[in-house]
């Protein structure tokens, strides 16, 4: 094994013995079960229907809930409630709470997971950007760092005002709003206005200088059928290996109005977030690779005297030396209105309107003398001497300035027919984007701070101007056709228009081969028949069996000048050639799974609830951005290549259960397996890249996650939880790898008696994140068939306490 694929040794290893325990649990509940399926939940059907969004639970009286489970879809279909998701920490990104459900692998360098910068998820296989989004149904887009088409869900909608997290990781419902969804979806949804009037007041601190600051009044009901609240929020922490603020302000607000035709919804959001970015470490031959890449602001002093005359960082650290700040910094507004018209009794039309701002830059601020940056500024300041021009720091500062203007309607009318439930959707978006890069000066007699966004740019290297329009349409019906089997059939057209200028051409010479500048043009994809059809059979009052079978399409990315983009291709000719004989990834996925939920009467155990799915996955046309540059984290920015890999298969299984023993304690495991392979070699201009039968890489093959929580009384809970990551290629080829981690975390919650006061339902809560301390690889960052590659730190052991009063 080479030196650099070892990183870090799992103390032990979960998955055998719990496969064992949670197979035989399921199976000797199904032993049990009841022949009278022609009797199964047709009241929960009839439930489920005036609220077709939401999870229900099926988690049996008295027990402590952690995972709900659809009972009702025919895929698979896991959430969390927002209760759940705050006993992780509160505050924490709903992405990251999900990484306890079966099949998610997710990492960040934060322990809330907002820094986006540094976000790696993976779902059976697909990566975070394969993946729909939406909140309250408004498209997010698909979560790319550089933005172009949504935000990110805590950016969204604060933490704290999140109801539930849904998880489909097969397939998602057809009338997602989304371009991006091969791999499932991820749906957020925000709570509504309480119905008591109240003043919920939050505040949490702890290590590395947290302090987190939630107050929201919601009205209660009011005449006329109207509630609303009104949420804010500010929370400060500083980075865990260097001296990086994170920092953001939050704005929500939700007014509802039911009445005797219809219920009108109208929210808004603002976001005004820094995070600081984190350098991952390269990894390659010869090269000494640190644990971490701390910036060295403020010590201006410090940075001055790590660079040479000539603004070079020491010849010894090779690619991996430290930048002076880098950070993102995003300002969102975000607003809907949403009328649910109840025209009849079984016939419901609603319509959505939704708009969002994105203000946003990207700030390195790093060594002139390295990553190619002297042949880049060659070409713009030719026969200047590069230091005096950026201020005589030996540092310039780099931005990429986003900016993104969207608006869209969704419509989804339902009508329920006896035995038939039809419902057809339509989506359309336009989306006007843009990414400028530019480069400023570090004056050595006044250095920029990381958060403020610096002006009078020296050089403005390009500047994109994405004009997308989106239409999606699907039509599905669920058919009952006996009281215990359903099946449910339909299909959605997805239709992309873009067209991608440059008011900003970069210089043909910093591109090279033959270049004109980075490329314009039209690509319009159409897809009209994308089908999807499931069946679910009630098997007994307790136990399903579901099937499903769903073609999915991801749009091409339509981003400016960076990125797995025909627009960030090196020539014109080369995006020519894309737009001619290029094809969207495609993926068609087969579901079978088997989901049961019983009280038991075996001693201390009382119930249990749980879910088996083995899927497979037929990959095709999959796109591949390798670095231009072996510098993964390249400060110039380089250009990609864009390559189709070809298929991709994927076979896999999640297994997730809770055992309840009563109302003192449960225990909830997940354990997934995820095989997935490339099909096909590549070529990279000349040279064939060999990834047939080769492991897409940073997808872990086994994961096991648990969460055992004890109730010893009615003011206090305790919950252990731990997270088990096989080992993952770090490379295209699979010559590198990083080993697997397992890391615990512990959260306490209580009450505290009040008396007679202002404040009503005091609670606190205690959290510590890696219980263990342990050390080692979180992810690594992929770039290269071969030969290198990134990674980003386990961070260390840190604690929270948080209180909680309503007034």
């Amino acid at each position: 094994m080479n030196q650099n694929q070892t990183v870090v040794t799992p103390r032990f290893s979960l998955r055998p013995s719990l496969i064992a325990i949670a197979a035989a649990a399921l199976c000797a509940s199904l032993a049990h079960a009841e022949d009278n399926a022609a009797t199964a939940a047709p009241a929960a059907d009839a439930a489920a229907a005036a609220a077709p969004a939401a999870i229900q639970d099926t988690t049996p009286a008295g027990s402590i809930a952690t995972v709900e489970i659809s009972t009702r879809k025919t895929r698979s279909s896991v959430a969390l409630s927002g209760v759940e998701i705050q006993k992780v920490l509160p505050g924490v990104n709903p992405l990251k709470a999900l990484q306890a459900l079966p099949g998610v692998s997710f990492q960040t360098a934060d322990p809330w997971g907002n820094n986006e910068q540094n976000l790696s998820l993976f779902v059976h296989g697909f990566n975070g950007q394969q993946l729909g989004y939406t909140m309250d149904g408004v498209p997010l887009g698909d979560q790319q760092y550089g933005n172009y088409n949504g935000l990110a869900p805590q950016r969204a909608v604060t933490s704290e005002n999140v109801r539930s997290v849904v998880l489909a990781t097969g397939a998602g419902d057809l009338a997602t709003a989304s371009t991006s969804n091969l791999g499932g979806t991820i749906e957020t949804y925000s709570s509504d206005p309480s119905v008591n009037a109240n003043i919920n007041v939050q505040q949490t601190l702890g290590s590395h200088n947290t302090s987190r600051t939630f107050v929201r009044y919601d009205s209660g009901k009011l005449a006329g059928g109207n509630s609303f609240y009104i949420s804010g929020l500010h929370h400060e922490a500083k980075a865990w290996d260097f001296d990086g603020r994170q920092s953001n302000d939050q704005f929500n607000g939700k007014f509802v109005h039911e009445g005797d035709s219809g219920k009108l919804t109208v929210f808004v959001d603002w976001s005004d977030k820094t995070e600081p970015n984190e350098d991952s470490t390269l990894h390659q031959a010869g090269l000494a690779s640190p644990y971490t890449r701390p910036f060295l602001y403020p010590d201006f002093a410090a940075a001055l005297a790590y660079l040479d005359k000539n603004g070079a960082p020491p010849a010894s650290v090779g690619a991996n030396f430290r930048n002076y700040y880098s950070d993102a910094q995003r300002t969102d507004k975000l607003a809907y209105v949403k009328y649910e018209a109840w025209l009849t009794d079984n016939l419901t039309w609603s319509n959505q309107y939704y708009f969002h701002h994105n203000d946003g830059v990207g700030v390195v601020a790093g060594p002139i003398n390295q990553a190619g940056l002297p042949a880049l500024f060659k070409v713009y300041l030719p026969n200047q001497d590069l230091k005096t021009v950026f201020g005589n720091s030996g540092y310039a500062t780099r931005t990429t300035e986003y900016k993104i203007n969207r608006q869209g309607w969704l419509s989804n009318l339902r009508w329920d027919l006896g035995a038939h439930r039809v419902q057809a959707s339509l989506w359309f978006e336009h989306n006007n984007s843009g990414a400028y890069r530019r480069w400023y000066a570090l004056d050595v007699n006044n250095p920029s701070s990381p958060y403020e966004r610096p002006s009078n740019p020296i050089i403005t290297q390009y500047g994109s101007d994405i004009d997308n329009k989106v239409v999606q349409f699907s039509l599905q019906d669920e058919w009952k056709l006996r009281p215990d089997f359903t099946v449910q059939g339909g299909f959605k057209s997805s239709l992309q228009f873009a067209e991608g200028l440059f008011p900003v051409n970069q210089k043909p010479e910093s591109i090279g081969n033959g270049s004109k500048g980075l490329p314009e043009g039209k690509i319009d994809t159409k897809k009209w028949f994308l089908p999807q059809i499931g069946a679910r059979w009630d098997v007994s009052a307790s136990s399903q069996l579901f099937a499903n079978v769903q073609k999915n399409m991801r749009q091409f990315v339509t981003y400016g000048g960076g990125g797995n983009s025909p627009w960030s291709l090196s020539s014109q000719a080369a995006f020519d050639y894309f737009k001619a004989t290029a094809k969207p990834e495609t993926s068609l996925t087969y579901e079978l799974g088997l989901r049961d939920s019983r009280k038991l009467d075996l001693g201390p155990l009382t119930a249990f609830d749980g879910q088996v799915s083995v899927y497979h996955v037929d990959f095709h046309d999959r796109q591949l951005a390798v670095s231009s540059n072996p510098i993964i984290t390249s400060f110039a920015g380089g250009t990609t290549i864009l390559s189709n890999v070809g298929d991709v298969k994927t076979d896999g299984v999640d297994l997730a259960g809770t055992f309840h023993f009563g109302r003192l304690f449960s225990f909830y495991d997940a354990i997934s397996y995820n095989r997935s392979k490339y099909q096909d070699n590549y070529l990279s201009g000349t040279t064939l890249i060999r990834t047939a039968d080769k492991s897409v890489p940073n997808s872990p093959e086994w994961m096991n996650k648990f969460v055992a929580t004890l109730k010893p009384g009615a003011d206090l809970e305790v919950q252990l939880t731990g997270d088990y990551v096989g080992k993952r290629y770090a490379t295209y080829t699979n010559d590198l790898e990083v080993s697997s981690y397992f890391l615990m975390g512990l959260s306490v919650n209580g009450k505290l008696p009040v008396g007679n006061t202002f404040l009503k339902n005091l609670r606190w809560s205690v959290g510590v994140t890696n219980l263990l301390d342990r050390e080692g690889v979180l992810q690594p960052v992929v770039g290269q068939p071969s030969g290198s590659y990134a990674t980003y730190p386990i961070p260390p052991r840190m604690g929270f306490l948080t209180l909680k009063a309503d007034i």
